[in-house]
């Protein structure tokens, strides 16, 4: 993608995230564990959910994507930082900073949308239980994952092209481990009216409206939940939701507080620690959070690693002989 600002500035400077060589060595390790564990966490559900014919409904189906854009999200952002701190090159030229930020709200964006299906995936299997197999079916839930990669991809080529019309002047310096959004308006000495109109309506439609439309989803769960006089009903209705919610919380938390709260109410610090949990901190959890609680998908995984381990060692035997 290239990309072509009006001050001349042609490269910015990513400070990472300290300036001590032994936090930077720290810091390297933990980014590599947690990117690798996100990569073969958000692998094997994607694996088990495409191997096992019972989980091939529409939770799984969005789960699924959602494990394909956490890989992608992560991918956007913690390579870079890496190869900075192996090379000790902390410069990312202009266009491919731009091209770091579209990906970076394109993938942030699909993950916001996906998690509004997952809950209204879950107001239509609770409150209207019979109607769910004519509601959700693998049309309908295949529009809802193709509306959430194309709107994110407009929303983030929206803000991508108005950055190319601002002028960047004195520093260009990025104190953060990646090209965001945030951190680059802040460089800007143009007039940035019209970005900022954008991060507040387009933005909003791809975070806020989302966010709005899961908070309206659990208020109906949580009044069908209330209906059920059983308690071990509702604790199931809990047990399915509560992964969910839990991903939501750290998700939208995050990017709420980072983009829609006023500047001067956080500093860049507390900016960069959030914007760590919702770029590398909740990837990498989501997969335990949606196994460890789920009893269809331990089982999957656990015929998984049983077949590839048999596998393995059918192939080790045949090597030996």
């Amino acid at each position: 993608m290239e990309g072509r600002n009006q001050s001349g500035i042609s490269e910015f400077m990513l400070l990472g995230l300290s300036e001590d060589p032994e936090q930077q060595r720290l810091l390297f390790f933990l980014f590599l564990f947690m990117y690798l564990i996100t990569g073969l966490g958000n692998l094997l559900i994607m694996m088990a959910i495409i191997s096992d014919p019972h989980l091939h409904t529409p939770m799984y189906f969005f789960l699924s994507n959602l494990s394909l854009v956490d890989i992608c999200f992560t991918s956007t952002t913690i390579p870079k930082m890496l190869n900075n701190h192996i090379f000790k090159n902390r410069t990312i030229p202009f266009a491919g900073c731009l091209t770091q930020v579209f990906f970076f709200i394109w993938f942030a964006g699909i993950d916001s949308i996906l998690l509004t299906a997952m809950a209204y995936d879950r107001y239509v299997a609770i409150c209207a239980p019979l109607h769910y197999s004519t509601v959700m079916t693998p049309r309908v839930c295949a529009l809802l994952v193709l509306v959430s990669w194309s709107w994110a991809c407009a929303n983030s080529l929206t803000h991508t092209v108005l950055l190319t019309r601002l002028s960047f002047c004195g520093h260009n310096e990025i104190p953060h481990f990646f090209c965001d959004l945030s951190p680059l308006l802040k460089l800007a000495c143009s007039d940035m009216f019209i970005n900022d109109l954008m991060v507040y309506t387009v933005g909003a439609l791809t975070t806020i409206l989302p966010f709005i439309g899961i908070l309206i989803s659990y208020a109906h769960i949580f009044m069908a939940v209330m209906k059920i006089s059983s308690v071990s009903g509702k604790q199931k209705v809990f047990s399915t939701c509560g992964s969910h919610l839990t991903v939501v919380c750290l998700f939208y938390g995050t990017i709420i507080g980072v983009y829609f709260s006023p500047t001067s109410t956080h500093t860049a610090q507390q900016d960069t620690a959030a914007t760590v949990m919702y770029t590398v901190v909740t990837p990498m959890l989501n997969p335990f959070i949606y196994s460890l609680r789920n009893k269809d998908m331990k089982g999957a995984l656990r015929m998984l690693i049983t077949r590839k381990l048999r596998f393995i060692l059918g192939e080790i035997s045949l090597f030996s002989s």
